[in-house]
């Protein structure tokens, strides 16, 4: 079905949620980016899963959104609809074995500062991540020697055939991916169960404390996509950015931060198109000074062409 058509039905289901022509860039953390054509928000997992099933039922270009972090949005925008995910339901069951079943729109760190309040432990390292539950799942996101593997229990996802819960095993965790990352199955994330531990609330603090304070001291301020580069095998993307002469390196408003090199920041009025150009920049550097190819860890979305 044609996107015009395909609009009226949404609007049908979820009315004035469904916008046209909106701006990305504020819903990113980068802060860079244009127009989705169409801009569908939910605020539960329910509307989520609707969302995601009308669009596949009518066969529209659709993309997901959460907290846009890890992600560059073109400059041209993105065609089809975009679905931001706002769903934000999170509870809390205590007791000897303790978990979270968490809507995969839920910030990471208020997550894990969440459970600290109520002397649960296991996610201290999640308080430094930024982005959404979905999308921490989605990329086995990681911080400080944790990780999503390590601590999730399942997965609820949506499929062609509904709605599912998948066990650990079968999200096929690998170094900052995952058997939906790489392409290998079809599914979208609605919410996650994350196994948690019992601790006084005081100590669990301190060590998210000690965490944040260990990010602040490595990572630049303002507005950035994240790291970059994954790091290769036995190395840093970082260091070899470094090594290279590139820190502090600007294209337009974009600069490789002088603190870290594998982030790159927004300084101001930043195009896509500038990032982007610091990317190739620093993939070759790279790959003509070292022999090593850096993959990205951020993924882009929209028109590039």
């Amino acid at each position: 079905m044609s996107l015009p058509a395909g609009l009226a039905e949404l609007r049908a289901v979820f009315g004035g949620q469904v916008q046209e022509q909106v701006l990305l860039a504020p819903y990113t953390s980068a802060r860079i980016g244009g127009p989705a054509e169409v801009l569908v928000t939910v605020r539960s997992v329910d509307e989520l899963a609707q969302a995601l099933q009308v669009c596949w039922q009518l066969g529209l270009t659709f993309h997901l959104l959460g907290a846009g972090s890890n992600l560059l949005v073109s400059d041209k925008g993105v065609r089809g609809v975009v679905i931001l995910n706002k769903a934000r339901e999170a509870e809390f069951v205590e007791g000897s074995q303790p978990h979270v079943v968490a809507a995969s729109g839920v910030i990471f760190s208020n997550l894990a500062r969440r459970a600290a309040t109520l002397g649960l432990a296991g996610l201290e390292w999640a308080a430094t991540v930024p982005g959404t539950v979905g999308g921490a799942v989605y990329g086995n996101a990681g911080a400080f020697g944790g990780d999503v593997a390590h601590d999730l229990l399942r997965a609820e996802v949506l499929t062609v055939s509904g709605r599912e819960w998948w066990p650990v095993e079968q999200m096929e965790y690998g170094y900052r991916s995952s058997v939906l990352k790489r392409g290998a199955k079809q599914a979208f994330i609605l919410s996650a169960d994350f196994r948690l531990k019992n601790d006084q609330s005081g100590l669990i603090q301190a060590r998210i404390d000690q965490l944040s304070a260990r990010r602040k001291a490595t990572q630049p301020p303002g507005a950035s996509m994240g790291s970059m580069f994954k790091n290769p095998p036995g190395d840093f993307a970082g260091r070899l950015i470094e090594a290279a002469g590139l820190k502090g390196t600007r294209i337009g408003a974009a600069e490789i931060s002088t603190v870290h090199g594998n982030f790159f920041v927004n300084t101001g009025e930043t195009r896509a198109e500038d990032v982007r150009a610091l990317v190739e920049l620093a993939r070759q550097a790279v790959r003509e000074q070292f022999g090593v190819e850096l993959e990205l860890e951020v993924e882009l979305m929209g028109e590039w062409e």
